[in-house]
């Protein structure tokens, strides 16, 4: 902005608050490029109580898991009951875990975070723990699943999910125990979903299928675990239950509560004989539940045993069960912030020290939080404290800190960033001898290739280090203190006016200096209240760095509190250290990188890359008003409820679910940006490279039989991964055994495609074809074996112009009659011949009965003859 001109800008928000922050140089001006420039405009970002961190990490050593952090909301009302339970929950589940594992796991140390309104009980001081990071958290939910407990995976078969969800009401009322089963065993049910990415083997929205002997069968796992249908006047048939694939009003299905079968805890481990998991020996491959679709018709115990913790876990030797828990209380205390600011003569290029000075007393004078100490430590070759630990309490506080605040750069070239690390502990130090859970801001040139020698004490400290890289210099072992010790790229606004009025604003800047000022402008909103949930944004890449060719998913989980955002437009802009930025629209539609339809979690494979090196991410978020945008049902892996049960021929119900609230139905627009952070990639070819980037897999493929057809329906792919449109063609294959086009896809039967022409990446695709035209190969995969009906086996993968295939789709099923006009000769005589080695058969036990019988009754009558010659003698 020129001296003396104005600006101004309009936008649509909904409760809002301007910020105005300072810009770096653009590239022409002497910046290094635009990583950095989001790297420096992060310090003002600082602290924001909406901080997404990457969740704690849980390790697992000698069979125990450690680390793992508890966490609840600071919006629960204190209730120590609440701590109470959730220990005894997790030693129930520690002991259930390890007998269903196989004596391979259990839980050793847990962490529980307790919120800073709680009453003080001497409770640790936290270090890296906060609620944002937490594996499980206990917040209050008012959707439509009530007390749902529940785990949010985004991700696909066996990988982690995000975290674990309890409501305080779960936790505290023991009469929900009847329907969902013991707190215990839910947990080891939601942390085999989180940990292991195994999913539900239940299906509440098709809750029975027809399976392949053309028999109704509920949607379980394992098909042993046994039940009636119960209608309003008591136990009837099925008949009277399912009317055109639903189920009558009033009558539901209900499971006996003396079981014999040990499996399934991914269905149900209410039940008190289940103690397994389904292996490959008791596993429904036919139930249409989101285990089979999304992990290609395993078991959870095949999945499971397939993971990194089991496989590196042999089982415990002797018999004795493994010690109960031990758990660690945490309380955050007062919050301390330290400034470490490097002044070095680097700091002199593109006015990097003057800018930087300006945007840290923005930050000082307008966005940290009343209450907060905050000291100022400065370095070049050696580390200087400007400023010991200050309490902020009065405008006049943050005056005094602004005037610490350097304003020249050294006239040293060296830059030792560990002095100014060291220097910053001793600061944050005296507030109670020690650095545990202060914040330390690191701003640097980046120049610095001795940071190794203090990231072993950083690490240990016990302090969160925010990294702030300036220099295109920047080595990578700076961000790694950031990601070792919890830092990452954060968010906070700098505020020139709050209300909570709605709808279109204008604004107009006036510079009034004598010289340009670079400004950036960004448009943030708030609850009006805490019973008001905002919309947010957290963006997020599955990796943080990849190898050439392989792809980065990109995701943004865009939310109304916990409630998902849905038919939002999502994009992602990625910027490379060199070059141009690239933009790239997100899809929540269930294919592709996307495994959940509708969950609010909108994702993307990322694989134009330029060059090697370093790429930031934002994600920009808008929803028109005119869409109902609000899901009101979280989505999730859920326990389920189950409505009663029938024990020794009587039927006991539970007591209702608590329905909870749908809510009203709301039209509202929005916008958001989220910084995603960054990632490196690595082996990128210098100039024009051969095409490497296959059709991405077939995730939701879908069969049905309408009359004797087999209808096919799939989303489709991309010519590379899920962008573009596949040039040449499908390769659709079938088979009668599940192991064989499982295990060895391309000696399946193949179907004709000729006539099948791909449509772009995203599009809805369906294709019919009569498996008549193929009957004889497969009446050969029978080997003999004879029924009315059988389980036909689908899957299909897409190949691109350069014959790069995707790999093998989900494999669908579907239940067809066997014709009898079509039965191969060798067929009909071994019938024709079983039939008669069974009458044979029934015509020698006759005859053997009758024989017995003749020789028993005339054994009879000579033991009576003597009998009556003895009596007359």
């Amino acid at each position: 902005m020129d001296a003396g001109s104005k600006v101004g800008f309009t936008g649509q928000i909904q409760v809002s608050e301007v910020d105005v922050i300072p810009k770096v140089p653009s590239e022409n001006e002497g910046n290094t490029g635009p990583v950095h420039r989001l790297k420096l405009l992060t310090l003002l970002f600082a602290l924001s109580p909406e901080l997404l961190f990457l969740a704690a990490s849980v390790k697992l050593q000698d069979n125990g898991y450690d680390g793992l952090l508890v966490a609840i909301n600071p919006r629960v009302p204190e209730n120590l009951n609440l701590i109470t339970n959730i220990k005894e929950m997790i030693t129930e589940a520690s002991f259930y875990l390890f007998n269903a594992t196989k004596r391979r796991v259990f839980f050793r140390n847990i962490q529980i975070l307790i919120p800073a309104s709680w009453t003080a009980h001497n409770y640790s001081k936290v270090k890296h723990e906060f609620y944002e990071k937490a594996n499980v958290i206990v917040t209050e939910q008012n959707g439509v699943h009530g007390d749902d407990p529940y785990t949010l995976q985004h991700r696909g078969c066996g990988k982690e999910g995000k975290y674990i969800h309890f409501t305080p009401n779960f936790l505290l009322n023991d009469e929900l125990a009847a329907g969902y089963g013991s707190r215990g065993r839910v947990f080891v049910h939601e942390w085999a979903h989180l940990r292991w990415g195994v999913f539900d083997e239940y299906n509440h929205e098709k809750p029975f299928y027809m399976n392949g002997h053309n028999e109704i069968q509920i949607t379980r796992c394992s098909s042993d675990i046994t039940g009636v249908f119960v209608c309003e006047k008591g136990l009837c048939p099925h008949e009277d239950c399912i009317i055109s694939k639903l189920f009558r009003e009033g009558c539901t299905f209900l499971y006996n509560s003396t079981q014999n079968a040990t499996g399934s805890i991914m269905f149900m481990p209410s039940l008190s004989s289940v103690v397994e998991f389904c292996d490959d020996s008791t596993h429904n491959h036919e139930a249409p539940n989101l285990q089979n679709q999304v992990c290609n018709l395993r078991s959870t115990w095949d999945v499971i045993t397939d993971s990194s913790d089991l496989n590196h876990s042999l089982p415990m030797q002797g018999v004795e069960l493994p010690p109960p828990p031990m758990f660690s209380l945490m309380q955050a205390g007062d919050k301390v912030i330290c400034l470490v600011m490097d002044v070095s003569r680097k700091m002199a290029e593109a006015d990097r020290l003057l800018r930087l000075q300006q945007a840290a007393e923005l930050y000082l004078m307008q966005v940290v939080e009343i209450g907060t100490f905050v000291g100022i430590v400065t370095f070049d070759s050696k580390g200087e404290i400007r400023a010991p630990l200050q309490q902020i309490n009065s405008d006049n506080d943050r005056r005094l800190l602004v005037s610490y605040l350097p304003n020249t750069v050294t006239t040293k070239e060296e830059t030792n960033t560990c002095a100014g690390v060291k220097r910053g502990f001793e600061v944050v130090e005296k507030r109670n001898g020690r650095a545990d859970g202060s914040v330390m801001i690191l701003v640097t040139s980046g120049a610095d290739e001795h940071i190794d020698n203090c990231l072993l004490t950083a690490m240990s400290s016990g302090s969160t280090i925010h990294s702030i890289a300036l220099g295109s210099s920047a080595v990578r072992r700076l961000e790694e203190i950031s990601h070792l010790t919890g830092g990452d790229i954060f968010q906070q606004s700098l505020q020139l006016e709050r209300t909570t009025k709605h709808g279109r604003w204008t604004y107009t800047l006036n510079n009034t200096h004598h010289s340009p000022q670079a400004l950036k402008v960004i448009v943030a909103s708030r609850a009006s209240s805490l019973a008001i949930s905002p919309a947010t944004v957290e963006a997020f890449v599955e990796t943080d760095s990849t190898y050439f060719p392989q792809p980065v998913i990109i995701y943004a989980n865009v939310r109304k509190g916990l409630y998902p955002i849905l038919n939002a437009t999502v994009m992602a802009t990625i910027e490379p250290e060199a070059g141009d930025p690239i933009m790239l629209q997100l899809f929540d539609n269930g294919a592709g990188a996307d495994v959940i339809k509708k969950d609010g979690i909108y994702s993307r494979y990322f694989f134009s890359f330029a060059v090697s090196g370093r790429y930031s991410l934002t994600v920009h978020v808008h929803q028109a008003p005119s869409i109902i945008t609000l899901a009101h049902s979280v989505p999730g892996s859920h326990a389920m409820y189950v409505p009663g049960y029938i024990t020794n021929d009587n039927i006991q119900m539970n007591a209702p679910k608590n329905p909870g609230h749908r809510g009203v139905e709301e039209q509202w627009g929005f916008s958001r940006i989220s910084s995603g952070g960054s990632f490196f990639v690595s082996g990128v070819p210098a100039g024009p490279h051969l095409d490497m980037f296959p059709p991405c897999k077939i995730t939701d493929l879908e069969a049905l039989k309408v009359g004797e057809d087999v209808v096919l329906s799939w989303t489709a792919p991309g010519e590379d991964f899920d962008q573009g449109q596949v040039s040449a063609s499908y390769e659709i294959r079938m088979s009668r055994s599940l192991p064989r086009i499982r295990d060895d896809f391309s000696n399946t039967i193949l179907v004709n495609t000729s006539e099948l022409n791909p449509q772009r990446a995203g599009t809805r695709e369906i294709f019919t074809f009569s498996p008549k035209l193929v009957t004889n190969e497969l009446d050969h995969e029978l080997d003999g074996e004879m029924q009315e009906t059988y389980i036909l086996y689908v899957a299909m993968r897409a190949v691109d112009q350069n014959l790069l295939k995707s790999a093998v789709s989900n494999i669908a099923l579907v239940s067809l009659p066997v014709s009898q006009d079509s039965l191969p000769a060798l067929s009909r005589d071994y019938l024709i011949l079983k039939g008669v080695l069974i009458a044979v058969g029934l015509i020698a036990v006759i005859c053997l009965i009758t024989a017995v019988a003749h020789c028993s009754l005339n054994r009879n009558k000579r033991a009576l003859k003597r009998d009556n010659r003895t009596t007359v003698l």
